[in-house]
């Protein structure tokens, strides 16, 4: 037997709530994993609480990351005793995930535990960590230099937002943030902001064109925000964008892509091929200052994740969640 959240709906409702699960329960896959941490996602919270359209079927086990220990295997790749975390993949969504203490996985989805980082480490880091290296990345890919100008960071106080001002910071981008939360501006400068912004200059509908300032930007939110970054940004400049905390909408025009050049570049982290994970991760071992992790993230017990997850859709936490399956 084992713990974790389970999210049922049935004729009594949509509920999330720990159980006692038997191993004989998880679903099919040739890797079996002794899960030690999971994370608190954005998309983990929308499971959760039921306000999103996540979960495709039921019982579902939420959770879009984990870290663990091989127990058993089929897979070519992996033995028991083996190190590996998992993002992405559907896991949460159509395949039992990581909020819990034990995963049954398809081991194509796995990578090795890369060897900077401890399992809570990677943790810290999580789907929000990697795909923010993933956005850094694509910047690089179309050229954007240091040296070109600034990169502007929405949802900035987020997990995805911390890790890339962490990133950007160390590879000497000047990285504005954007927040509704203005009392986090200390921890935003902290992590390398140069300049900390009101989210609300960016949340109404703006103009087709407005004054160029960005180089590049990493936007989590959409909607008007992603419209308004788009207007602002610099000839030739690289938009990446990777959420949509604002909304799925895209309230903009062509103006920005065929008068400046602008390159809008989606940033899909859940079936991101093999290859790039693995660049990512890579990345990510030299690319982040790995003392920024303590202050990005925190460590909860399984408990603790169910009532959080409505706090996370509001906006209420800062950085990254890490979920102690064990504790």
């Amino acid at each position: 037997m084992f713990k974790g959240i389970l999210i049922e709906k049935d004729e009594s409702g949509y509920r999330a709530a720990i159980k006692d699960m038997d191993e004989a329960q998880l679903p099919d896959g040739n890797v079996t994993v002794r899960v030690s941490h999971s994370t608190l996602n954005y998309k983990d919270g929308l499971a959760i609480t039921g306000k999103g359209p996540v979960v495709r079927k039921f019982p579902m086990v939420p959770g879009i990351d984990l870290v663990g220990t091989v127990e058993e295997s089929t897979h070519p790749e992996y033995k028991a005793g083996d190190s590996v975390l998992l993002n992405g993949w559907g896991v949460g969504e159509t395949h039992w995930g990581g909020l819990a203490q034990k995963a049954r996985v398809n081991g194509d989805w796995l990578i090795p535990l890369p060897a900077k980082f401890s399992p809570q480490q990677a943790m810290a880091i999580g789907t929000a960590g990697y795909t923010a290296m993933l956005c850094v990345l694509a910047l690089v890919h179309h050229g954007v230099k240091p040296t070109d100008g600034e990169i502007l960071v929405t949802g900035a106080a987020g997990g995805v937002g911390s890790v890339a001002l962490a990133i950007l910071s160390r590879l000497g981008y000047p990285a504005v943030a954007v927040t509704g939360r203005p009392q986090d501006a200390d921890y935003l400068k902290s992590l390398g902001a140069v300049e900390v912004l009101e989210r609300s200059l960016f949340s109404s509908p703006g103009k087709p064109l407005g004054k160029e300032r960005w180089s590049g930007a990493v936007d989590v939110a959409g909607s008007h925000v992603l419209a308004n970054v788009c207007a602002t940004t610099k000839y030739r400049g690289v938009v990446t964008a990777c959420g949509l905390a604002a909304g799925m909408d895209f309230p903009s025009s062509v103006a920005p892509f065929i008068l400046r050049g602008v390159t809008l570049a989606g940033i899909d982290s859940v079936m991101c091929p093999r290859v790039d994970r693995l660049q990512a991760w890579q990345r990510l071992e030299t690319d982040l200052d790995i003392e920024k992790l303590e202050e990005i993230s925190r460590v909860v017990g399984l408990s603790e994740a169910i009532p959080l997850a409505s706090s996370l859709l509001k906006g209420e936490i800062r950085g990254r969640v890490i979920v102690d399956v064990n504790q």
